[in-house]
């Protein structure tokens, strides 16, 4: 009885602001047990606007331009290109701040051992669809960009 009654004044004091939960595993799921590239096709389904306008931009750059790197040449969940998996899993930390329909989800990782330079935060915003967390957006704090804001020219029709 007293663990029961300990647990839930623990449960009311420390509200679910910090701490891992469904909207942080949709983020998780880009960096173990393996980084996965936001920007591919298959994993589509876990966004939506704005940034997926960034990506049917970039899949129209690739169908234009097969031979030549689209728009997003790099990870946008890593803001990198080169990254060491161990390194990543090892130092990955998550917090959730969710309200209603939306989160902000935060995570913090090294790309590599060592260099003050590989440290990275990154800012997932997420949208509750259908009962499912959906990215929409991803920021760096690190570098201070915007996924849904950079712009992707090789994708557009000319006018």
């Amino acid at each position: 009885m007293r663990l029961t009654v300990l647990l839930a004044a623990l449960a009311t004091a420390f509200p679910a602001v910090a701490l891992a939960g469904p909207a942080s595993d949709a983020v998780k799921f880009f960096y173990v047990p393996d980084v996965k590239f936001e920007a591919d096709a298959k994993y589509r389904d876990r966004f939506t606007e704005p940034v997926t306008r960034l990506f049917d931009l970039n899949d129209q750059a690739t169908r234009k331009n097969p031979d030549q790197v689209a728009c997003i040449d790099f990870d946008p969940g890593l803001d990198a290109q080169d990254f060491d998996q161990k390194t990543v899993s090892k130092t990955l930390k998550v917090s959730e701040m969710v309200d209603g329909d939306t989160a902000q989800v935060v995570a913090s990782f090294s790309l590599f051992p060592e260099g003050h330079d590989a440290q990275r935060e990154m800012h997932w915003s997420l949208k509750k669809i259908d009962g499912k967390w959906r990215i929409s957006d991803i920021a760096s704090k690190t570098s201070d960009w915007t996924l849904s804001q950079l712009e992707c020219l090789a994708g557009q029709d000319p006018e």
